[in-house]
Protein backbone atom coordinates (compact mmCIF):
# COMPACT_ATOMS: atom_id res chain seq x y z
CA UNK A 1 0.00 0.00 0.00
CA UNK A 2 1.32 3.20 -0.60
CA UNK A 3 0.72 6.73 0.89
CA UNK A 4 1.55 10.02 -0.57
CA UNK A 5 2.29 12.64 2.04
CA UNK A 6 1.63 16.52 0.89
CA UNK A 7 3.62 19.83 1.84
CA UNK A 8 -0.21 21.24 2.44
CA UNK A 9 -0.19 22.63 5.79
CA UNK A 10 -2.63 20.71 7.83
CA UNK A 11 -5.06 21.74 11.03
CA UNK A 12 -3.18 21.35 14.55
CA UNK A 13 -4.25 18.11 16.53
CA UNK A 14 -5.70 19.72 19.62
CA UNK A 15 -3.94 18.35 23.24
CA UNK A 16 -7.55 18.08 24.36
CA UNK A 17 -8.62 15.43 21.77
CA UNK A 18 -6.79 13.25 24.48
CA UNK A 19 -8.89 14.00 27.12
CA UNK A 20 -10.62 11.52 29.59
CA UNK A 21 -13.43 11.20 31.61
CA UNK A 22 -14.18 10.60 35.09
CA UNK A 23 -17.95 9.93 36.68
CA UNK A 24 -19.15 8.77 40.04
CA UNK A 25 -19.75 5.60 38.68
CA UNK A 26 -19.06 1.95 40.45
CA UNK A 27 -15.22 2.41 41.00
CA UNK A 28 -13.97 4.84 38.55
CA UNK A 29 -13.19 7.29 41.35
CA UNK A 30 -13.78 6.13 45.17
CA UNK A 31 -11.07 3.12 44.65
CA UNK A 32 -9.55 4.06 41.23
CA UNK A 33 -8.68 7.79 41.37
CA UNK A 34 -9.66 8.40 45.39
CA UNK A 35 -8.61 5.94 48.19
CA UNK A 36 -8.88 8.88 50.86
CA UNK A 37 -5.82 10.11 52.93
CA UNK A 38 -6.23 7.16 55.42
CA UNK A 39 -6.03 4.78 53.06
CA UNK A 40 -2.78 1.99 53.47
CA UNK A 41 -2.82 2.55 49.65
CA UNK A 42 0.15 4.97 48.78
CA UNK A 43 -1.69 7.91 48.04
CA UNK A 44 -1.00 11.89 48.12
CA UNK A 45 -4.05 13.78 50.03
CA UNK A 46 -6.14 10.87 49.11
CA UNK A 47 -4.99 10.47 45.55
CA UNK A 48 -3.61 7.20 44.31
CA UNK A 49 -0.03 7.60 43.85
CA UNK A 50 0.27 4.60 41.36
CA UNK A 51 -2.86 5.95 38.91
CA UNK A 52 -1.39 9.54 38.89
CA UNK A 53 1.97 9.00 37.82
CA UNK A 54 0.22 6.44 35.08
CA UNK A 55 -2.09 8.54 34.05
CA UNK A 56 0.79 11.53 33.79
CA UNK A 57 3.14 9.25 31.65
CA UNK A 58 0.10 9.89 28.70
CA UNK A 59 0.23 13.61 29.04
CA UNK A 60 -3.45 13.88 30.11
CA UNK A 61 -4.50 16.96 29.29
CA UNK A 62 -7.84 17.57 29.97
CA UNK A 63 -9.72 15.87 32.61
CA UNK A 64 -14.14 15.67 32.35
CA UNK A 65 -16.13 15.07 35.76
CA UNK A 66 -18.64 14.68 37.78
CA UNK A 67 -20.56 13.07 34.85
CA UNK A 68 -22.20 12.12 32.19
CA UNK A 69 -25.98 11.10 34.40
CA UNK A 70 -24.25 11.23 37.34
CA UNK A 71 -23.89 15.40 36.85
CA UNK A 72 -27.75 16.20 36.24
CA UNK A 73 -28.21 14.78 39.96
CA UNK A 74 -25.18 16.56 41.64
CA UNK A 75 -25.38 19.10 43.85
CA UNK A 76 -22.24 20.33 44.43
CA UNK A 77 -22.94 22.29 47.89
CA UNK A 78 -22.97 18.79 48.80
CA UNK A 79 -19.62 17.69 48.40
CA UNK A 80 -17.32 20.62 50.30
CA UNK A 81 -17.14 21.24 53.63
CA UNK A 82 -15.50 18.86 56.37
CA UNK A 83 -16.57 15.44 54.73
CA UNK A 84 -17.72 13.86 58.35
CA UNK A 85 -20.75 16.73 57.77
CA UNK A 86 -20.95 15.72 54.00
CA UNK A 87 -24.53 14.59 52.75
CA UNK A 88 -25.01 11.23 51.60
CA UNK A 89 -26.91 10.39 48.54
CA UNK A 90 -27.96 7.65 46.26
CA UNK A 91 -26.39 7.32 42.91
CA UNK A 92 -29.79 6.72 41.67
CA UNK A 93 -28.15 5.87 37.80
CA UNK A 94 -25.39 3.55 38.69
CA UNK A 95 -25.84 0.62 40.95
CA UNK A 96 -28.24 2.40 43.63
CA UNK A 97 -25.34 3.21 46.11
CA UNK A 98 -24.79 5.59 48.34
CA UNK A 99 -22.23 8.25 47.89
CA UNK A 100 -21.00 10.03 50.47
CA UNK A 101 -19.62 12.78 48.56
CA UNK A 102 -15.99 12.61 50.21
CA UNK A 103 -14.81 13.38 46.59
CA UNK A 104 -16.29 17.38 45.46
CA UNK A 105 -14.84 20.40 44.09
CA UNK A 106 -12.02 20.43 46.15
CA UNK A 107 -10.95 16.95 45.74
CA UNK A 108 -11.34 17.24 41.87
CA UNK A 109 -9.06 20.14 41.64
CA UNK A 110 -6.49 18.88 43.52
CA UNK A 111 -6.50 15.63 41.66
CA UNK A 112 -6.44 18.15 38.41
CA UNK A 113 -3.19 19.69 40.29
CA UNK A 114 -1.43 16.08 40.77
CA UNK A 115 -1.89 15.24 36.71
CA UNK A 116 -1.33 18.78 35.67
CA UNK A 117 -4.14 19.18 33.27
CA UNK A 118 -6.89 21.21 32.95
CA UNK A 119 -10.27 21.04 34.04
CA UNK A 120 -13.58 20.30 32.68
CA UNK A 121 -16.49 20.72 34.70
CA UNK A 122 -20.03 19.20 34.00
CA UNK A 123 -23.02 21.55 35.47
CA UNK A 124 -26.74 20.02 36.63
CA UNK A 125 -29.58 21.63 34.31
CA UNK A 126 -31.70 18.45 34.42
CA UNK A 127 -32.64 18.32 38.19
CA UNK A 128 -30.49 21.59 39.18
CA UNK A 129 -31.40 25.52 39.15
CA UNK A 130 -29.98 28.78 37.47
CA UNK A 131 -28.55 29.92 40.49
CA UNK A 132 -27.02 26.50 41.92
CA UNK A 133 -24.75 26.61 38.78
CA UNK A 134 -24.15 30.06 38.81
CA UNK A 135 -22.46 29.67 42.28
CA UNK A 136 -20.19 27.20 41.42
CA UNK A 137 -18.64 28.91 39.06
CA UNK A 138 -18.55 31.96 41.62
CA UNK A 139 -17.29 29.56 44.30
CA UNK A 140 -14.69 28.33 42.04
CA UNK A 141 -13.67 30.89 39.55
CA UNK A 142 -14.20 34.25 41.45
CA UNK A 143 -11.34 36.07 42.86
CA UNK A 144 -12.54 39.07 44.83
CA UNK A 145 -15.12 38.99 47.82
CA UNK A 146 -17.97 37.51 46.99
CA UNK A 147 -20.67 35.16 49.50
CA UNK A 148 -19.35 32.32 47.36
CA UNK A 149 -15.99 33.13 47.11
CA UNK A 150 -15.33 33.81 51.09
CA UNK A 151 -16.97 30.35 51.32
CA UNK A 152 -14.54 28.49 49.18
CA UNK A 153 -12.04 30.34 51.23
CA UNK A 154 -13.35 28.88 54.89
CA UNK A 155 -13.29 25.79 53.30
CA UNK A 156 -9.52 26.49 52.78
CA UNK A 157 -8.98 27.01 49.29
CA UNK A 158 -7.77 31.05 49.32
CA UNK A 159 -7.11 31.34 45.65
CA UNK A 160 -9.84 30.72 42.92
CA UNK A 161 -8.97 27.87 40.54
CA UNK A 162 -8.83 27.66 36.70
CA UNK A 163 -11.87 26.40 35.17
CA UNK A 164 -11.53 26.20 30.96
CA UNK A 165 -14.35 24.25 30.05
CA UNK A 166 -17.53 24.53 31.70
CA UNK A 167 -20.94 21.96 30.31
CA UNK A 168 -24.25 23.46 30.32
CA UNK A 169 -25.97 19.56 31.04
CA UNK A 170 -25.24 16.55 29.80
CA UNK A 171 -27.41 14.33 27.81
CA UNK A 172 -30.17 16.45 28.05
CA UNK A 173 -32.02 14.22 25.10
CA UNK A 174 -31.86 11.43 27.52
CA UNK A 175 -30.86 11.29 31.69
CA UNK A 176 -30.32 14.79 32.10
CA UNK A 177 -34.08 15.82 31.38
CA UNK A 178 -35.80 14.20 28.52
CA UNK A 179 -36.17 17.26 26.91
CA UNK A 180 -36.63 18.43 23.23
CA UNK A 181 -34.10 19.87 21.07
CA UNK A 182 -35.74 23.32 20.92
CA UNK A 183 -36.82 23.07 24.94
CA UNK A 184 -32.67 21.97 25.99
CA UNK A 185 -31.79 25.04 23.42
CA UNK A 186 -33.66 27.24 25.13
CA UNK A 187 -32.49 26.07 28.30
CA UNK A 188 -29.01 26.48 27.25
CA UNK A 189 -29.27 29.85 26.41
CA UNK A 190 -30.85 30.97 30.11
CA UNK A 191 -28.06 29.14 32.05
CA UNK A 192 -25.20 30.14 30.13
CA UNK A 193 -25.90 33.46 30.71
CA UNK A 194 -24.90 32.75 34.38
CA UNK A 195 -21.60 30.87 34.02
CA UNK A 196 -19.71 34.42 34.75
CA UNK A 197 -16.58 34.94 33.88
CA UNK A 198 -15.11 36.42 37.17
CA UNK A 199 -11.72 36.33 36.64
CA UNK A 200 -9.52 36.89 33.03
CA UNK A 201 -9.48 33.57 31.58
CA UNK A 202 -13.01 32.86 29.60
CA UNK A 203 -14.58 29.71 30.49
CA UNK A 204 -15.62 27.53 27.04
CA UNK A 205 -18.96 26.58 27.50
CA UNK A 206 -19.77 23.48 25.88
CA UNK A 207 -23.86 22.71 25.07
CA UNK A 208 -25.12 19.48 25.37
CA UNK A 209 -24.91 17.92 21.54
CA UNK A 210 -26.80 14.60 19.84
CA UNK A 211 -26.44 11.46 20.37
CA UNK A 212 -25.40 9.35 17.95
CA UNK A 213 -27.17 10.36 14.87
CA UNK A 214 -29.66 12.55 16.01
CA UNK A 215 -29.33 15.17 13.43
CA UNK A 216 -32.26 16.89 14.05
CA UNK A 217 -31.26 17.56 17.76
CA UNK A 218 -27.67 18.98 16.01
CA UNK A 219 -29.69 21.18 13.72
CA UNK A 220 -32.18 22.90 16.48
CA UNK A 221 -30.02 23.69 18.72
CA UNK A 222 -26.97 25.18 16.78
CA UNK A 223 -29.96 27.12 14.67
CA UNK A 224 -31.08 28.71 18.54
CA UNK A 225 -27.96 28.71 20.48
CA UNK A 226 -24.97 28.64 18.77
CA UNK A 227 -23.78 32.01 19.06
CA UNK A 228 -23.64 31.00 22.92
CA UNK A 229 -21.33 28.68 22.81
CA UNK A 230 -17.91 27.79 21.99
CA UNK A 231 -18.57 23.78 21.92
CA UNK A 232 -21.08 21.55 21.47
CA UNK A 233 -21.17 17.66 22.45
CA UNK A 234 -21.38 14.43 20.78
CA UNK A 235 -21.95 10.83 22.15
CA UNK A 236 -21.51 7.84 20.28
CA UNK A 237 -20.21 4.38 21.93
CA UNK A 238 -18.52 1.81 19.84
CA UNK A 239 -21.24 -1.34 20.36
CA UNK A 240 -20.98 -5.49 19.43
CA UNK A 241 -24.55 -5.49 18.50
CA UNK A 242 -28.04 -3.51 19.85
CA UNK A 243 -27.75 -1.28 22.59
CA UNK A 244 -29.16 -3.55 25.28
CA UNK A 245 -27.85 -6.73 23.60
CA UNK A 246 -23.75 -5.95 24.55
CA UNK A 247 -21.44 -8.90 23.23
CA UNK A 248 -18.86 -9.65 25.72
CA UNK A 249 -15.45 -8.06 26.28
CA UNK A 250 -13.45 -11.32 26.13
CA UNK A 251 -13.96 -14.66 24.77
CA UNK A 252 -16.19 -13.12 21.84
CA UNK A 253 -15.98 -14.62 18.57
CA UNK A 254 -14.58 -13.55 15.31
CA UNK A 255 -17.65 -11.44 13.93
CA UNK A 256 -18.02 -9.57 17.56
CA UNK A 257 -14.15 -8.66 16.51
CA UNK A 258 -15.37 -6.89 13.19
CA UNK A 259 -18.92 -5.31 14.56
CA UNK A 260 -17.17 -3.56 16.97
CA UNK A 261 -14.93 -2.14 14.76
CA UNK A 262 -17.40 -1.24 12.37
CA UNK A 263 -19.06 0.63 15.01
CA UNK A 264 -15.75 2.73 16.18
CA UNK A 265 -15.20 3.73 12.47
CA UNK A 266 -19.10 4.96 12.61
CA UNK A 267 -17.71 7.71 14.53
CA UNK A 268 -15.99 8.97 10.74
CA UNK A 269 -19.53 9.64 9.20
CA UNK A 270 -21.04 10.58 12.09
CA UNK A 271 -18.86 13.87 12.60
CA UNK A 272 -19.18 14.28 8.95
CA UNK A 273 -22.69 14.75 9.01
CA UNK A 274 -23.04 16.58 12.12
CA UNK A 275 -19.93 19.02 10.77
CA UNK A 276 -21.62 19.88 7.84
CA UNK A 277 -24.90 21.21 10.09
CA UNK A 278 -22.39 22.55 12.22
CA UNK A 279 -21.52 24.46 8.85
CA UNK A 280 -24.47 25.95 8.09
CA UNK A 281 -24.61 27.94 11.07
CA UNK A 282 -20.99 28.13 11.58
CA UNK A 283 -19.06 28.42 8.98
CA UNK A 284 -16.46 30.06 10.48
CA UNK A 285 -15.90 26.85 12.42
CA UNK A 286 -15.86 28.81 15.76
CA UNK A 287 -17.85 26.60 17.40
CA UNK A 288 -15.79 23.12 18.49
CA UNK A 289 -17.55 19.52 18.21
CA UNK A 290 -16.54 18.19 21.46
CA UNK A 291 -17.07 13.98 21.56
CA UNK A 292 -16.96 13.77 25.79
CA UNK A 293 -18.11 10.27 25.71
CA UNK A 294 -16.85 7.55 23.95
CA UNK A 295 -15.22 4.15 23.63
CA UNK A 296 -16.53 0.20 23.88
CA UNK A 297 -19.68 -0.01 25.84
CA UNK A 298 -19.62 -4.20 26.26
CA UNK A 299 -20.83 -6.69 28.76
CA UNK A 300 -19.83 -5.90 32.31
CA UNK A 301 -17.25 -8.54 33.79
CA UNK A 302 -19.24 -11.45 35.37
CA UNK A 303 -19.72 -11.71 38.88
CA UNK A 304 -19.07 -7.65 39.08
CA UNK A 305 -22.44 -5.07 39.80
CA UNK A 306 -23.82 -4.48 36.39
CA UNK A 307 -24.44 -0.58 37.37
CA UNK A 308 -20.60 -0.45 37.74
CA UNK A 309 -20.08 -0.57 34.33
CA UNK A 310 -16.43 -2.60 34.77
CA UNK A 311 -15.32 -4.19 31.86
CA UNK A 312 -12.54 -6.15 30.57
CA UNK A 313 -10.40 -4.14 27.93
CA UNK A 314 -7.95 -6.30 25.40
CA UNK A 315 -6.06 -5.92 22.25
CA UNK A 316 -9.83 -5.02 20.37
CA UNK A 317 -10.25 -2.05 22.65
CA UNK A 318 -6.66 -0.92 21.49
CA UNK A 319 -8.12 -1.19 18.04
CA UNK A 320 -11.11 0.88 19.09
CA UNK A 321 -8.64 3.39 20.42
CA UNK A 322 -6.70 3.76 17.70
CA UNK A 323 -9.18 3.81 14.90
CA UNK A 324 -11.05 6.05 16.64
CA UNK A 325 -8.47 8.92 17.41
CA UNK A 326 -7.52 8.74 13.38
CA UNK A 327 -10.51 9.42 13.13
CA UNK A 328 -10.74 12.87 15.09
CA UNK A 329 -6.96 13.65 13.66
CA UNK A 330 -8.52 13.68 9.99
CA UNK A 331 -11.27 15.78 11.65
CA UNK A 332 -8.99 18.69 13.81
CA UNK A 333 -10.67 21.27 12.43
CA UNK A 334 -14.05 20.39 13.88
CA UNK A 335 -12.93 18.50 16.55
CA UNK A 336 -11.42 20.64 19.51
CA UNK A 337 -11.82 18.10 22.66
CA UNK A 338 -12.72 14.14 23.06
CA UNK A 339 -13.25 12.26 26.47
CA UNK A 340 -12.58 8.51 26.11
CA UNK A 341 -15.06 6.76 29.00
CA UNK A 342 -13.63 5.98 31.47
CA UNK A 343 -10.29 7.04 33.16
CA UNK A 344 -10.21 4.11 35.34
CA UNK A 345 -12.23 0.40 35.99
CA UNK A 346 -15.41 1.79 33.87
CA UNK A 347 -16.06 0.62 30.19
CA UNK A 348 -12.92 1.65 28.31
CA UNK A 349 -10.55 2.42 30.77
CA UNK A 350 -7.04 3.05 31.02
CA UNK A 351 -6.44 1.67 34.28
CA UNK A 352 -8.26 -1.17 36.41
CA UNK A 353 -7.46 -1.15 39.87
CA UNK A 354 -8.18 -4.16 42.64
CA UNK A 355 -7.09 -2.89 46.24
CA UNK A 356 -3.61 -1.73 46.23
CA UNK A 357 -3.26 -3.77 42.75
CA UNK A 358 -3.27 -1.46 38.97
CA UNK A 359 -2.38 -2.78 35.32
CA UNK A 360 -2.84 -0.30 32.64
CA UNK A 361 -4.43 -1.90 29.68
CA UNK A 362 -4.22 -2.12 25.66
CA UNK A 363 -6.05 1.54 25.23
CA UNK A 364 -3.49 3.21 28.09
CA UNK A 365 -0.84 1.75 25.32
CA UNK A 366 -2.25 3.49 22.61
CA UNK A 367 -2.88 6.60 24.27
CA UNK A 368 1.17 6.33 25.30
CA UNK A 369 2.13 5.61 21.88
CA UNK A 370 0.02 8.28 19.97
CA UNK A 371 0.91 11.05 23.13
CA UNK A 372 3.14 12.39 20.33
CA UNK A 373 0.22 13.87 18.01
CA UNK A 374 -0.82 16.30 20.85
CA UNK A 375 -0.33 19.93 19.44
CA UNK A 376 1.23 18.89 16.38
CA UNK A 377 0.28 19.46 12.70
CA UNK A 378 -1.61 16.90 10.73
CA UNK A 379 0.17 15.84 7.25
CA UNK A 380 -2.26 15.33 4.48
CA UNK A 381 -1.97 12.46 2.61
CA UNK A 382 -3.29 10.56 -0.57
CA UNK A 383 -2.95 6.95 -1.63
CA UNK A 384 -4.57 3.88 -1.22
CA UNK A 385 -5.24 1.77 1.80
CA UNK A 386 -7.70 -1.04 2.83
CA UNK A 387 -10.20 -1.33 5.45
CA UNK A 388 -8.61 -2.92 7.96
CA UNK A 389 -5.44 -0.38 8.24
CA UNK A 390 -5.74 3.21 9.62
CA UNK A 391 -2.99 5.50 9.93
CA UNK A 392 -2.22 9.36 10.94
CA UNK A 393 0.91 11.11 10.06
CA UNK A 394 1.58 14.47 12.02
CA UNK A 395 4.56 16.77 12.84
CA UNK A 396 6.46 18.71 15.62
CA UNK A 397 9.77 19.98 16.73
CA UNK A 398 11.58 18.20 14.22
CA UNK A 399 10.29 14.90 13.90
CA UNK A 400 7.46 13.64 11.75
CA UNK A 401 5.28 11.19 13.35
CA UNK A 402 3.77 7.98 11.65
CA UNK A 403 1.20 6.03 13.64
CA UNK A 404 -0.92 3.02 11.85
CA UNK A 405 -3.18 0.44 13.24
CA UNK A 406 -3.64 -3.03 11.10
CA UNK A 407 -6.54 -4.65 13.00
CA UNK A 408 -6.82 -7.51 10.32
CA UNK A 409 -6.73 -10.81 12.57
CA UNK A 410 -4.25 -12.88 10.37
CA UNK A 411 -2.61 -10.40 7.10
CA UNK A 412 0.61 -8.19 8.07
CA UNK A 413 0.32 -5.09 6.66
CA UNK A 414 2.88 -2.83 4.55
CA UNK A 415 2.39 0.67 3.74
CA UNK A 416 5.11 2.80 1.74
CA UNK A 417 4.93 6.69 2.74
CA UNK A 418 6.63 8.47 -0.04
CA UNK A 419 7.63 12.06 0.52
CA UNK A 420 8.02 11.29 4.46
CA UNK A 421 11.08 13.02 4.83
CA UNK A 422 13.23 10.00 5.21
CA UNK A 423 16.01 10.99 7.72
CA UNK A 424 16.89 9.02 10.73
CA UNK A 425 14.40 6.74 13.15
CA UNK A 426 14.10 8.27 15.98
CA UNK A 427 11.99 5.54 17.75
CA UNK A 428 10.13 2.89 16.74
CA UNK A 429 7.66 1.08 19.19
CA UNK A 430 4.12 -1.14 18.92
CA UNK A 431 1.72 -3.20 20.89
CA UNK A 432 0.36 -6.64 19.30
CA UNK A 433 -1.20 -9.44 20.41
CA UNK A 434 -1.21 -13.46 20.05
CA UNK A 435 -5.16 -13.56 20.49
CA UNK A 436 -8.22 -11.21 19.57
CA UNK A 437 -8.88 -11.23 23.33
CA UNK A 438 -5.74 -11.07 24.92
CA UNK A 439 -5.39 -8.87 27.43
CA UNK A 440 -3.91 -7.78 31.11
CA UNK A 441 -5.26 -8.82 34.54
CA UNK A 442 -3.78 -8.55 37.93
CA UNK A 443 -1.87 -12.08 36.86
CA UNK A 444 -0.35 -11.30 34.20
CA UNK A 445 0.00 -7.40 33.90
CA UNK A 446 2.35 -7.25 30.85
CA UNK A 447 0.38 -9.37 27.89
CA UNK A 448 0.16 -6.65 25.96
CA UNK A 449 2.74 -4.13 26.26
CA UNK A 450 4.77 -1.45 24.34
CA UNK A 451 7.92 -3.06 22.27
CA UNK A 452 10.36 -1.87 20.16
CA UNK A 453 9.46 -1.99 16.47
CA UNK A 454 12.14 -3.54 14.19
CA UNK A 455 9.83 -3.51 10.94
CA UNK A 456 10.27 -0.12 9.38
CA UNK A 457 13.20 0.77 7.04
CA UNK A 458 13.80 3.94 4.76
CA UNK A 459 15.13 4.77 1.26
CA UNK A 460 15.33 7.98 -0.52
CA UNK A 461 11.60 9.88 0.14
CA UNK A 462 10.01 6.77 1.85
CA UNK A 463 9.12 5.10 4.74
CA UNK A 464 8.70 1.46 4.60
CA UNK A 465 6.21 0.16 7.57
CA UNK A 466 5.57 -3.68 7.98
CA UNK A 467 2.65 -3.80 10.40
CA UNK A 468 1.58 -7.54 11.92
CA UNK A 469 -1.73 -8.22 12.44
CA UNK A 470 -3.84 -6.91 15.50
CA UNK A 471 -0.88 -3.82 15.99
CA UNK A 472 -0.33 -0.38 17.02
CA UNK A 473 2.58 1.10 15.94
CA UNK A 474 4.44 4.64 16.21
CA UNK A 475 7.58 5.45 14.27
CA UNK A 476 9.59 8.32 14.46
CA UNK A 477 11.51 10.22 11.24
CA UNK A 478 13.59 13.51 11.61
CA UNK A 479 11.86 15.93 9.47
Amino acid sequence: MKVTLTDQQGPKISKYIYGHFAEHLGRCIYEGLYVGEDSSIPNVNGMRIDVVEALKNIQIPVLRWPGGCFADEYHWKDGIGPKENRKKIVNTHWGGVTENNHFGTHEFFELTKQLGCEVYVNGNVGSGTVQEMQEWVEYMTMGGESPMANLRRENGQEEPWSVKFFGVGNESWGCGGNMRPEYYADEYRRYQTYVRQYGTEKIYKIACGPNIDDYNWMDKVMQIAAPFMDGISLHHYALTGEWLDKGPATGFKEDHWWSLLKSAQKMDELITKHSTIMDKYDPEKRVGLIVDEWGSWLAVEPGTNPGFLYQQNTIRDAMVAAVTLNIFHKHAERVHMANIAQTVNVLQSMILTEGDQMVKTPSYHVFDLYKVHQEAELVSSYGETDDTVSYTVSKKNGLVSISVCNFSLDEEKTLDFSGAYSGKVVDARYITAETMDAHNDFDHPETITIQSFDGVSTTDETVSLTVPPMSVVTVQIEQ
